[in-house]
C-alpha cells in the first residue's frame, strides 16, 4: 500500500465505501496527474465501492443559455471532475446545473433517478441519496464552503433565501442523444453569503474527521450525521448557515 492509500485509510475511507469528493487539485501539491490521483482513490474504494464527484455546470448552463448535454457539458468545479468525466465506467446523473459523476458498484442506482427532481439538489439527487448508502463526503483542500449537500438540506427545511420563484425551461440531451425539455427552480442567493464551514460547529469526531492527503488538508464527513445535525440546527435558526452580504 502506498502513502496516498495509507492516508485515505487513516482518514476513514475503506473498500466498499460510497464517497462524494469535493476537490482542489492545487491543494494536493503533488506531481501526480489528476487521473493518477483519481485512480488511487478508486483503488482504495475498489469496484465494490462508489466514487462520486460533483459535475456542476452553473457557469455555462445558465438562465440565458438553458441547454445541457450529459456528454458534452463540462463541469465548472475544477480539473478533477473534468478528468473523471472522461474515465472508463463513469456515469452522470441528468440535471442541467447540479449533475453528479459516479463510478463503481452503485453508480447507476445513485444517478438514474435524478431526472425526477425539479430543484437543484432535490430528494432524488445523488447528493441527497448519500445517507441511504451510508455515504461519506470528502473535502480535499480547505473547501468546506463548497458543500453542495447543504443545499439539499436547505431544500428540506424550506430555507427562504435559496430559490428563484419562477421556473426556467431547460433543453436536455441524454447519453443516447435524445432531446427533451424540463422546467426547474434555480438557485438565487442574492444578498446572502453561504457559511458552510460552520458545519464544524455541529459535528464531532468520528462524524467529522480531519487529516491530510499529499499536502492537502482534508475533511471527511458522515453524510447521515450531517443531515441530522444540520436539520436540527436549522430548526434553531433558519439562517444558521448564511450571513447577509
Amino acid at each position: 500500500m502506498n502513502s496516498i492509500q495509507q492516508q485515505l485509510n487513516t482518514l476513514g475511507i475503506s473498500p466498499g465505501d460510497v464517497v462524494l469528493m469535493h476537490s482542489s487539485m492545487k491543494a494536493l501539491k503533488t506531481d501526480l496527474t489528476p487521473e493518477d490521483f483519481l485512480c488511487e482513490l478508486m483503488n482504495v474504494l475498489t469496484p465494490e465501492g462508489t466514487l462520486l464527484l460533483p459535475a456542476l455546470t452553473y457557469e455555462s448552463v445558465t438562465l440565458e443559455n438553458p441547454v445541457f448535454s450529459i456528454k458534452e457539458s463540462e463541469p465548472c468545479v475544477g480539473i478533477l471532475p473534468k478528468t473523471f468525466m472522461k474515465m472508463d465506467g463513469v456515469q452522470r446523473s441528468m440535471h442541467p446545473t447540479h449533475s453528479v459523476f459516479a463510478w463503481g458498484k452503485n453508480a447507476d442506482t445513485i444517478t438514474r433517478e435524478h431526472i425526477q427532481d425539479n430543484t437543484p439538489v432535490g430528494s432524488h439527487s445523488p447528493f441527497m441519496l448519500l445517507p441511504d448508502y451510508s455515504g461519506k463526503i470528502l473535502f480535499v483542500g480547505d473547501i468546506l464552503y463548497s458543500c453542495t449537500f447543504m443545499h439539499g438540506i436547505e431544500e428540506i427545511v424550506n430555507a427562504p433565501y435559496t430559490m428563484n420563484k419562477e421556473m426556467t425551461e431547460y433543453t436536455l440531451t441524454d447519453s443516447l442523444g435524445n432531446v427533451s425539455k424540463k422546467s426547474y427552480y434555480t438557485h438565487n442567493f442574492k444578498g446572502w453569503e453561504q457559511e458552510y464551514p460552520r458545519i464544524r460547529d455541529i459535528l464531532t469526531p468520528p462524524d467529522i474527521r480531519t487529516g491530510k492527503i499529499c499536502k492537502a488538508p482534508c475533511t471527511l464527513i458522515d453524510s447521515s450525521k450531517l443531515k441530522t445535525a444540520a436539520i436540527q440546527r436549522f430548526k434553531e435558526d433558519i439562517y444558521a448557515f448564511v450571513s447577509r452580504v
